[in-house]
Parts: C-alpha cells; structure tokens; sequence
C-alpha cells in the first residue's frame, strides 16, 4: 500500500502555535493605529511616528523569533479616525497599557533566551506611554 502524500506514518500532533504569535498581529495592530492617527491629525505625527516604526520593528522581531511569517495584510483601519487629537491620544495609551500588561507578562513567562526581547518590547511600551503624555 502506498501511503497518501502529507500523511504522517507516525500519527504525530502537530506544533503547538508559538505563545508570542498573537504579540505579532498586536504589534501590527498598534503600528497600524498610530499610523492611523498621525494621517488623521497631522500635528501629531512627529510624535507618533517614531512609535509607529518601533511596533513595526517588535512585529518584524517577533516573527523572525517565532519563525512566523507576519501578515502580509495591514490590520483594519483604527476608530481613531474620527477623533479629535485629544481623544486619539486617549485611545492610543489605552491600547499601549493594554499591550505594555501583555509584554510584561510575556516577559515573565519566556523562557531565558527570549526574556531580552520581550523586556526591551515591554520597556519599549512602558516608554511610549510617557511619550503619549
């Protein structure tokens, strides 16, 4: 009998997802509304931008760490949009101290050879809010 192509004769499971995989797609999703923000209101860009690149590089990071291909796809537009630039910035430090928690708890669950990095995304993040002030 011929075995079928991609059957595997050892019945094996496969991998488990990567546990920083979703930190990727959040990574995105911030770069993605701060690049949202600084087009709708232009007096923020200066601020916003050099966040915008840093949570591009942590994705780009975390997926060759992960050896996961990040989407190729830009998340969805963000709701800040529609904001005046003082509730935009409300918005953005609610998500950044949502993803600061996340980091930080990745941090302190890693394994030593991926700590580093998830320390500097953490402290990256603790950063970016201060810089939202």
């Amino acid at each position: 009998m011929t075995p079928l192509v991609g059957c595997d004769p050892f019945d094996r499971d496969p991998a488990p997802p990567d546990p920083l995989a979703p930190m990727i797609d959040e990574a995105l999703a911030l770069a993605a509304a701060y690049r949202d923000a600084a087009a709708a209101h232009p007096t923020l860009a200066d601020q916003l931008t050099p966040i915008t690149e840093a949570h591009a590089a942590h994705a780009a990071e975390l997926a060759r760490l992960t050896e996961t291909a990040p989407p190729s796809a830009t998340p969805t537009p963000s709701t800040t949009l529609t904001l005046d630039p003082d509730a935009a910035l409300t918005g953005l430090r609610e998500r950044e101290q949502a993803a600061s928690e996340t980091a930080f708890q990745a941090c302190l669950a890693a394994p030593a050879e991926r700590a580093a990095l998830l320390a500097s995304i953490a402290a990256a993040r603790a950063s970016h809010l201060e810089a939202l002030r």
